[in-house]
């Protein structure tokens, strides 16, 4: 089914069940529609925990270790009709619950990274979480689509923890590096404008913008692995007696009070002078 026809049968749902209003029992309709609130809330439920799962990660790999392998991240919820649109083009039959079975992708996470080994880092910090159960993995990086298309594709489920259930929602979780992520920008861009039927020309150009990219990327993390193994420097004794907690002020330790912690004893008061 087409675009427009799938765009034509929401219509022709939507003046049926206008019609059909004055024939449906009121609580029957307030109990859909609280199935349908409940739906499209527990997708928005499942985004803000992953993305709270992916920001305390961030904030927790940076403080610990200088630096954090993820740059960015963005989230998106399909709108209620583009979810039917998609049920209508598909064939899938309108029911809450053979939407929730097929269509895995309803809520949408993007994980922007630095270097292609951070991508697999993510992953594994991602999927290691007791509660993160992965459906279905898809890695475009080691096996790039034919267009030159690469980023590592996860279909997770996450229990979302509603007033009477626990339900489990599936999340769809890209995570792609800063060069692969503004390829498939221009990707996007250039097929919508073109509707698809991109010229050979501007395909093949796409293809060797992508061969160009993922150079780029072994190169910068070439250049990134030999900047760490060079950097022999100790650590500034004064940072060591601060605690860095993300967003706030440096926390000061006492030196007698590290050592007691090294030493596995209580700390002993300073001498008076």
């Amino acid at each position: 089914m087409s675009v427009t026809a799938a765009s034509n049968a929401v219509e022709a749902i939507a003046e049926a069940a206008a019609d059909a209003t004055s024939t449906v029992d009121v609580a029957e309709l307030r109990a859909l529609k609280n199935e349908l609130t409940r739906f499209m809330m527990s997708y928005k439920f499942a985004t803000d925990e992953m993305m709270t799962k992916i920001n305390i990660l961030k904030e927790e790999f940076g403080s610990i270790h200088d630096y954090s392998p993820i740059e960015h991240v963005s989230s998106r919820l399909k709108s209620p009709e583009g979810i039917l649109k998609k049920a209508l083009r598909k064939g899938y039959p309108l029911a809450l619950e053979s939407i929730r079975e097929n269509i895995q992708d309803i809520a949408g996470i993007r994980i922007t990274c630095s270097f292609i080994s951070d991508t697999y880092r993510v992953r594994d910090m991602l999927i290691n979480q007791r509660d993160v159960t992965v459906l279905l993995e898809k890695d475009y990086i080691q096996t790039p689509k034919a267009n030159g298309y690469k980023s590592l594709h996860l279909i997770v489920a996450i229990p979302v923890f509603m007033s009477d259930r626990v339900q489990p929602v599936t999340v769809e979780v890209q995570i792609r590096t800063v060069a692969m992520d503004f390829w498939a920008s221009l990707e996007h861009k250039i097929f919508y404008k073109y509707d698809g039927a991109v010229p050979d020309a501007l395909v093949d150009d796409l293809k060797q913008a992508a061969d160009a990219s993922n150079r780029l990327d072994e190169k910068m993390e070439f250049l990134h692995d030999q900047v760490v193994a060079l950097d022999t420097s100790p650590r500034d004794a004064a940072d060591a007696d601060m605690l860095n907690f993300a967003g706030l002020p440096p926390f000061p330790l006492p030196r007698n009070l590290l050592e007691a912690f090294v030493r596995g004893r209580s700390p002993v008061a300073p001498a008076a002078e």
